[in-house]
């Protein structure tokens, strides 16, 4: 088994009053199109390591730490809702000056970037969702731990609790909450999780984040703007889902691919809730796949024209 790729440097970038932590890879080509790179809840910007690589042929990429997230700190209002990371996510864009991206969003990053592709499409080329929250009030077990941790009380209770395990624990347990087949991380990403988890227990904001960004993510749940929002999202569109996702369901790609007006939906059968980790190699395929539709789609309509 082959060493991975090790997590792409990064920067602290100033967006005024707020600071940010991108990872950058940089792109082979000096005609790349800029992409940026959206985390889910409690993740960081080295979860888009591996696809980042396969795409830096073409896309030079930044991937962000939500704030309070990764190495980003906490926001100076500590507002940690929807909006709020949507708007870093705005100010990151801007502040790059490079016109629209390509956007990818996992989970949480999923919401955010449907939330920013539907509101500031001047600024989104292309939108790439993997396993995103959209609002869901099915009964599961995976957003119902989300909706505990809202809780006053519970949720600092669960959490202290929760940093009584090891590092290796706690790894291993999102391992099995996150991937179809948790065996396959190879021992080196394994190791780097583990230290990412114990420097982040030294950080007082660490479980303010958490707790915050799931209270986010319950209250877009349940005023369903989000599906609103979906539905004005005018980029095409690539919808990712892992069939043994335990997060968010794989029955959503039906109602996603019905809502995106550009929709290419795709279903993994051997996937859990981070493709991008887990099969970067078929969400890079896919990805260029809806890059190729569009591009024939815009010459047929040029040449129709």
């Amino acid at each position: 088994m082959s060493a991975p790729i090790p997590a792409w440097p990064g920067e602290l970038v100033s967006l005024g009053d707020l600071e940010v932590f991108t990872r950058t890879a940089p792109a082979h080509g000096a005609d790349a199109e800029p992409a940026v790179f959206v985390h889910g809840l409690a993740g960081s910007a080295s979860n888009w390591t591996d696809l980042m690589g396969l795409l830096s042929d073409e896309l030079a990429c930044e991937a962000i730490d939500l704030p309070g997230f990764g190495y980003s700190p906490p926001p100076r209002g500590r507002d940690y809702s929807i909006d709020a990371h949507t708007h870093a996510v705005v100010r990151l864009i801007e502040k790059r000056a490079r016109g629209p991206v390509h956007l990818f969003g996992n989970s949480l990053g999923g919401a955010i970037s449907t939330r920013l592709a539907g509101t500031r499409p001047d600024l989104v080329k292309t939108l790439t969702l993997i396993s995103p929250a959209l609002p869901d009030l099915r009964p599961r077990y995976g957003p119902a731990r989300i909706l505990a941790a809202t809780m006053p009380g519970f949720g600092p209770w669960a959490v202290r609790r929760f940093t009584l395990l090891s590092a290796e624990q706690r790894v291993q347990g999102t391992l099995d909450m996150c991937f179809a087949d948790p065996t396959g991380v190879h021992p080196d990403r394994l190791m780097e999780f583990v230290e990412d988890v114990r420097r982040r227990d030294g950080l007082t904001h660490n479980a303010e984040a958490l707790i915050a960004s799931s209270r986010g993510i319950v209250n877009a749940y349940v005023r369903r703007s989000l599906w609103r929002y979906a539905a004005r999202v005018t980029a095409p569109t690539l919808l990712i889902y892992g069939r043994h996702d335990r997060l968010v369901d794989p029955r959503m790609a039906a109602r996603a691919g019905r809502v995106f007006k550009r929709a290419r939906v795709i279903v993994l059968p051997e996937v859990g809730h981070v493709a991008q980790m887990e099969r970067p190699e078929i969400v890079a395929r896919e990805f260029r796949a809806m890059l190729d539709d569009t591009t024939r789609s815009e010459d047929t309509t040029s040449a129709a024209g």
